[in-house]
């Protein structure tokens, strides 16, 4: 074990909300959700099919490479169960726009990073409670506390797609229909929703703060492994499926960044009695963009390569002019 058994254990944390909170904290995700929907739009979906090798490759890295690497470093680690789930909804949660406003900044392929934020948040909304209870499973620790709650990834999936599904859907619409509207709205409504999740999180365990600070060390040891793990996990790919350098940067962001904001979402509605989740996603969160911010700097900093090796493979299609990330919030 990380710590001394003699600790407060963290899987005992829960977030005390009250009915009042847990309608709001419903409001919020479905806000956030929205939010999420309205910085895209159709065409990043017509640009999967341009793609569709490279896109599933990252689809694989994402829903398999990943997680199978994150539970091996769960066991080497032997963190407590609810700081394994917490790992692993992260990793089994999509990218959010952060990665496109990163990929941006590195100088990458904008449009190859919004295709595949695009295509993995639809893919999310059926993949990723399977996969968070599938690979949980392997983690003893982690599968125990899962019984304990009685998870019914089934359930979860029914949920997700009303919590995700709906809120996303509406996104779209009002996206496709009123461009305008949602190019002022999306300014402000993810970033906001994602500030009240984080109340919402600070305010539920407030006074648990002494447990919090005995696990922070050996959650932070956790965090900045896997997020190192995840970078790495995406450039890899990048260079595997032979990507020029701009696709490279943009799939090392689309793995390495995960969807935080949307970890906090599903760990208050699924994960409310295992505190040690929510709080997981919150460190993460963070970490996270400590880490993009920096990776995307020193790219910025690099030219980016012209020799013939990173061309264009024969018969691919052109490329899409780069586009600016939609909207200057940076929300998850």
């Amino acid at each position: 074990m990380l710590l001394a058994s003699a600790a407060p254990d963290i899987d005992h944390l829960q977030i005390e909300l009250g009915d009042g909170f847990q309608l709001v904290t419903k409001i919020v995700i479905a806000v956030f959700l929205f939010g999420i929907a309205l910085d895209t739009r159709l065409e990043d979906f017509r640009a999967v099919a341009r793609r569709p090798g490279v896109i599933a490759a990252g689809l694989a890295a994402q829903y398999v490479v990943m997680p199978a690497l994150t539970v091996l470093l769960t066991l080497v680690l032997d963190v407590r169960g609810s700081v394994a789930i917490g790992m692993i909804l992260v990793v089994c949660c999509p990218a959010g726009n952060l990665s496109n406003i990163l990929t941006h900044r590195a100088r990458g392929d904008v449009a190859l990073s919004i295709s595949m934020t695009a295509a993995s948040n639809v893919v999310a909304v059926a993949v990723t409670p399977v996969a968070v209870a599938a690979w949980c499973a392997l983690n003893p620790a982690a599968d125990a506390l899962l019984r304990d709650v009685h998870l019914d990834p089934w359930d979860m999936v029914v949920d997700v797609a009303l919590l995700i599904g709906v809120p996303f859907a509406a996104g779209l619409l009002v996206g496709w229909r009123w461009p305008a509207a949602s190019a002022w709205a999306r300014r402000f409504v993810e970033p906001a929703a994602l500030v009240l999740l984080l109340l919402i999180i600070v305010g539920g365990l407030a006074g648990q703060l002494n447990t919090l600070v005995t696990y922070l060390g050996a959650v932070a040891v956790a965090i900045v492994a896997q997020n190192l793990v995840s970078l790495l996990v995406g450039y890899g790919t990048g260079r595997a499926v032979r990507l020029p350098e701009p696709g490279v940067r943009a799939m090392t962001f689309e793995l390495g960044v995960r969807n935080t904001g949307l970890a906090l979402v599903l760990a208050l509605g699924f994960f409310d009695d295992l505190g040690g989740v929510a709080f997981v996603a919150a460190l993460w969160g963070l970490w996270d963009v400590i880490t993009g911010l920096a990776v995307a700097t020193w790219w910025r900093r690099r030219p980016v390569p012209t020799r013939p090796a990173d061309a264009a493979p024969p018969g691919s299609p052109p490329r899409r002019p780069r586009r600016s990330p939609r909207g200057p919030g940076a929300g998850r």
